[in-house]
């Protein structure tokens, strides 16, 4: 009797065991496809933040050139 119920005691804990590896399989295939996600995200802010820089070096290269300019005029 002693070594049925310690018997029935191990299968328990396994039967939990693999309930809950299976828990974590799915959580972590959840997790996977949300890092992936965040990953995709990341990468477009990046492209519009390198786009963005783009703009903002082209604006900032055209400023000397039209200050440059009205200083000149003023002075004349």
């Amino acid at each position: 009797m002693s070594n049925y119920s310690q018997i029935d005691q191990i299968a328990e804990r396994v039967e939990r065991l693999l309930v809950r590896y299976e828990e974590l399989q799915r959580t972590n295939v959840l997790l996977s496809a949300q890092v992936e996600s965040l990953a995709q995200e990341r990468d477009s802010l990046k492209s519009r933040l390198g786009a963005a820089r783009a703009r903002v070096d082209a604006l900032l290269e055209r400023l000397p050139e039209a200050a440059g300019s009205g200083k000149q005029k003023g002075t004349e």
